[in-house]
């Protein structure tokens, strides 16, 4: 998917999109759309394929989402941004998180849906004051939200809602010296993998408890070279044999040249979480499984750039992966051995 040529909604990109399978079986896109001056929408788009099952179009069905709130605006511009899906069977609802670009700069938002088509928002998403950080995890700006499509066992052993997520400690990223105090006990100001959860049975008798989170942990940090800045999540997390796999992105900085941006790279990578202890990593990537490459990917808004942020598995043992390229398409690559 690429801007459509006349369509002022879609100037400055689109791209990183959510994914769902909806009530009828076919595979829907919600893809960021990026007008003038970075004002974001989310949109919605039904996926083609070609004779051979591979992913090779869509068809563009409208706009589910406009920065219509006040969290959602800032005195610049306003963005729903980044969105990513998750079918709750529990629940009987497809929940959505995304990045409301608002005047605090990016904190999460939450959406529910029962077929995909009319969303409601549940509103901002918090977090539970912990006392033993001495700090409080709402006054940082925070991205890269989503929900596993199940309960899982909670840090006390009980069934729960999690959500992983990435606070920025660091509020200037070309400045590492611009930043709030870190919280008690963390000690690498790196942006990383955090996960938060809720009780189920909060969830259960009203929906709207998703946005209240509580024992918060550090999932995991920049750990490879080619991830040596940060490391954020990408695609909502799917069960296989060993776990719970996530493929994440992983991010590098140059040199800025005078008077030019601070060049980045962004890759994807992979880790398995612990089915039993979801903040726990059981294994991750030593080399990148996706690179930018392609000219589509390396030359765009945003200069070499993957940014994956939806999966939809297939028969098989394999998954297509939806990603943004450079900030302003939408590629897909298939994931193959998942089980």
């Amino acid at each position: 998917m690429q801007p459509l040529p006349g369509d002022p909604r879609e100037v400055e990109g689109v791209l990183n999109p959510a994914s769902a399978r909806g009530p009828d079986g076919d595979l829907y896109l919600f893809p960021r759309l990026v007008a003038r001056g970075n004002f974001s929408r989310i949109g919605r788009a039904r996926v083609t394929c070609d004779n051979n099952g591979k992913p090779s179009g869509v068809e563009r069905l409208g706009v589910v989402l406009e920065p219509d709130e006040a969290w959602e605006q800032n005195p610049v511009t306003a963005g729903v941004e980044d969105p990513r899906i998750v079918f709750i069977a529990g629940l009987r609802t497809y929940v959505m998180t995304y990045a409301a670009y608002g005047p605090l700069g990016p904190r999460i938002g939450l959406a529910v849906s029962p077929d995909l088509v009319e969303w409601q928002r549940l509103g901002p998403v918090s977090f539970a004051y912990e006392p033993s950080w001495k700090t409080d995890l709402n006054l940082y700006p925070n991205k890269d939200a989503m929900f596993f499509p199940e309960p899982v066992p909670g840090p006390d052993g009980r069934s729960a809602y999690a959500m992983l997520h990435r606070p920025m400690w660091n509020l200037n990223p070309n400045s590492p010296d611009v930043g709030l105090p870190l919280p008690a006990g963390v000690t690498d100001p790196r942006q990383s993998i955090w996960i938060s959860f809720v009780s189920a049975d909060l969830v259960d008798r009203d929906v709207r408890a998703l946005t209240r989170l509580d024992r918060h942990h550090q999932v995991a940090q920049p750990q490879q070279p080619w991830e040596a800045t940060k490391i954020g999540g990408g695609t909502p997390p799917i069960r296989v044999p060993e776990g719970w796999l996530i493929i994440h992105h992983g991010v590098t900085k140059g040199e800025a040249p005078p008077g030019g941006r601070v060049p980045v790279r962004y890759v994807a990578g992979a880790m398995i979480l612990d089915p039993q202890d979801v903040s726990r990593v059981l294994s991750r990537s030593e080399v990148p499984l996706l690179e930018p490459e392609t000219k589509e990917e390396r030359k765009g808004i945003v200069d070499s750039v993957v940014f994956p942020t939806a999966i939809d598995v297939r028969d098989g043992g394999e998954a297509d992966v939806y990603y943004g390229m450079a900030d302003f398409r939408i590629g897909a690559a298939r994931l193959s051995r998942l089980s």
